[in-house]
């Protein structure tokens, strides 16, 4: 969130997603658009985390399927499954998640600090919004932190 967000009560847009069985958000305004998986042509890669590369209107992005970075089993593709195309600050990329839901207002009061979540900085809070609890994450530093861990992979 910017500090302008934070010092006032403002609600932003959230872009909330399904990965695996839990509800995370993210600030939709890294967003540029949602395409289903199937829509989009796809090149696997040997990446654990990025599976590849997808071509969205004539634009080649690196695709990172987060249901491999944080689920303990396998993704499944069904027609459900969602790619949502970033804008961040870096570079633009596809997520694959199981799902996008909704977009939810959430003001910085409704968003409380994780327990212990002091060492994951891409942790924002735990949102609630309409009897949901939601995981807001910070998308620029999840990112950067899953592209940093791929690099290594790839170095080694």
């Amino acid at each position: 969130m910017s500090s302008s967000t934070t010092q006032t009560n403002e609600s932003c847009q959230y872009l909330v997603f399904r990965l695996g069985g839990l509800d995370y958000a993210l600030d939709f305004s890294k967003v540029q658009e949602l395409r289903p998986l199937k829509a989009l042509e796809r090149f696997s890669s040997d990446g654990e985390i990025v599976s590849g590369v997808v071509v969205s209107r004539g634009v080649i992005m690196p695709i990172v399927d987060m249901r491999i970075a944080f689920g303990p089993r396998p993704p499944q593709h069904d027609p459900l499954t969602d790619v949502i195309i970033l804008k961040l600050s870096s570079c633009v990329m596809g997520m694959v998640v199981d799902g996008v839901t909704d977009i939810v207002a959430l003001k910085p009061a409704q968003i409380q600090p994780i327990a212990g979540a002091g060492a994951v900085d891409y942790l924002v809070g735990l949102g609630e919004a309409e009897g949901r609890r939601l995981i807001v994450v910070d998308i620029d530093k999840l990112m950067s932190i899953r592209k940093v861990q791929f690099g290594a992979r790839q170095a080694a």
